[in-house]
């Protein structure tokens, strides 16, 4: 099988797939780039060598026959417009039947029904595989991926848990110089895991270890029971509709109720009837000495109690009105992009383009609120910021105003993910000067920025949207599927599913033959016939068989190593 392919497209993306087939696969690679010159074309005529970059306006005919379509094994649409990726798609599927074709789309849903209408096409999103990284970096939980019906993390230094499987990944890890993911043999995971585990507790600035961990929950068992984030999300959602003060006097008002509700029913029960009274005392229609014939002490203690509910029915009606009010108001100001003042405890996003709008979309189905800050009134995240009531500071003012606006003050953490480094930094930079105590995740394309950022800022994560994106652009490719990427620091482990397909050189091979120290790590079989993935490892020593599905753990230089053209 060939293994020539084609990536057309000038963005970031491009390069950090062109790098990743040239360098990771040893594949040959040609590149289709825009005539206007950007510092991405200039490193992927380098990356593809000078010789295999074709500058066209347009993705013709003539521009893919000189890029070799003829004999390529498959091509990538990566530009960032949907509508150009599938018009260059349809003519290049026309040109070479059967070659194999990715596109990059952003409306996932039209990608989907794209994907059926050419054949041997895979739809991938690269916001959509990148975003959940930053939310649970700037969650400060672990980013999971579910395979085999379970589900993987990283876990670092004092989160290991020796009770679960562990796996090596890395070691020695500064977080200042991030070294480069390892894969350590199994046989030396555990000892290796109590040794670093030691060391841990004497060098602190190191993260020591990285592990990925096995559990048998599904992709949300990691999240709290459903009554805590229920009590989590009825809280946030009273900090976004109220002020401090007006939640300060319901809070009081409710709390007297309680108490005094409690002492009529404990003197005068039953229950049923101190409700009735205490209901009817709150409405304000209290009606003195009709609990019985109380004893005097109880009796004065019930008065007490009455007037207590009777005062505080007084002051909770119009406090429950209020509610509603700030809260029709609140509303009006989401629909008018603008945040409410009461609002804290959110996220703020700062620039809503496709990965700002991804990232947003997710904080806003865990039930984190969120403010989003963009420049443009016209960018892609804006009409999802309406239709999901989402407030925005539009307009273009400083970014030091425009965070203010947003609260920062108040806010748990910042994502800045523009499209420009400086931007983003200058976003992070900003909001930590304000708020010194927010989380502060930032995009970074360029891995040496990242790297200054990392060694002098704590309470900081830096990702990049190319480099998450791109292994998984580049194994659908190679004809398989990267079930998600999990990051250390700035690099990423990689979890794939491999099939082993009658004819390939995996047929035959053992099982423990395809763990490759420092690449590449087995974690289960579901045998040919079979419907459960096998995790024990118990059975490493069988020979592989047609039919049968891998889900294997890989550095970018493993996987590419495992699944190079033959």
């Amino acid at each position: 099988m060939s293994d020539h392919f084609i990536v057309v497209g000038g963005n970031a993306l491009a390069y950090r797939l062109a790098v990743e087939l040239t360098e990771q696969y040893d594949a040959n690679a040609a590149a289709i780039v825009p005539a206007e010159e950007t510092p991405y074309t200039v490193q992927i005529a380098r990356a593809v060598g000078t010789g295999n970059a074709v500058i066209s306006a347009h993705v013709t005919e003539e521009a893919l026959r000189e890029a070799g379509i003829d004999r390529a094994r498959a091509i990538a649409f990566v530009d960032g417009d949907d509508r150009t990726n599938i018009h260059a798609a349809m003519r290049a599927a026309a040109l070479k039947p059967g070659i194999g074709i990715v596109i990059r789309m952003f409306n996932q849903r039209l990608g989907r029904h794209i994907a059926q209408l050419v054949a041997d096409c895979t739809v991938l999103s690269a916001s959509a595989t990148a975003a959940p990284a930053f939310v649970n970096a700037a969650l400060r939980r672990p980013h999971t991926v579910t395979a085999g019906g379970r589900s993987l993390w990283i876990a670092m230094g004092p989160d290991i848990d020796m009770r679960q499987t562990p796996f090596l990944v890395a070691d020695d890890v500064d977080r200042d110089r991030p070294k480069k993911i390892k894969m350590l043999p199994a046989t030396a995971a555990r000892s290796r895991a109590q040794e670093w585990m030691a060391l841990q507790e004497r060098s602190p600035r190191h993260a020591a270890l990285q592990f990925l961990d096995i559990s048998h929950t599904d992709s949300a068992g990691n999240q709290a029971p459903a009554m805590t984030r229920l009590l989590w999300r009825a809280a946030d959602a009273l900090r976004f509709f109220t002020s401090a003060k007006l939640r300060t006097v319901l809070i009081v008002a409710v709390l007297t109720l309680l108490v005094a509700f409690t002492g009529i029913w404990l003197l005068a029960r039953p229950l049923g009837w101190a409700l009735y009274q205490s209901l009817l005392d709150v409405a304000g229609s209290a009606v003195p000495d009709v609990y019985g014939q109380p004893s005097a002490v109880g009796g004065s203690w019930q008065r007490v109690f009455q007037v207590a509910l009777t005062l505080s029915g007084v002051v909770l009606m119009p406090v429950v009105t209020a509610v509603f009010v700030e809260g029709t108001a609140a509303r009006r100001n989401v629909r008018t992009r603008q945040p409410s003042a009461g609002l804290r405890g959110h996220v703020v996003v700062v620039g809503l383009g496709n990965a700002g709008t991804r990232v947003t979309t997710l904080f806003h189905a865990l039930g984190v609120p969120v403010v989003g800050v963009e420049r443009d009134p016209e960018a892609r995240g804006m009409a999802a910021a309406r239709g999901l009531d989402v407030p925005v500071v539009t307009g273009d003012r400083p970014i030091d105003d425009a965070l203010r606006r947003a609260q920062i003050a108040r806010a748990r953490a910042v994502v800045a993910v523009t499209g420009d480094d400086v931007a983003n930094l200058e976003a992070a930079l900003e909001a930590r000067a304000i708020n010194p105590d927010v989380r502060v995740v930032v995009r970074l394309f360029d891995d040496d920025f990242a790297s200054h950022v990392y060694k002098e800022f704590g309470n900081t994560a830096s990702r990049s949207v190319s480099y998450l994106a791109a292994p998984a652009f580049a194994a659908a490719m190679m004809g398989r599927e990267v079930l998600g990427t999990l990051s250390v620091f700035r690099h990423v482990l990689l979890i794939a599913e491999v099939a082993v397909e009658a004819g390939s050189e995996l047929v035959g091979v053992a099982q423990r033959e395809l763990d490759r120290a420092g690449l590449t790590r087995v974690l289960a079989v579901r045998r040919s016939g079979s419907r459960e993935f096998d995790w024990s490892g118990a059975d490493r020593g069988r020979r592989l068989t047609a039919g049968d599905l891998l889900i294997v753990a890989a550095t970018r230089a493993g996987l590419g190593g495992l699944l190079k053209p033959a």
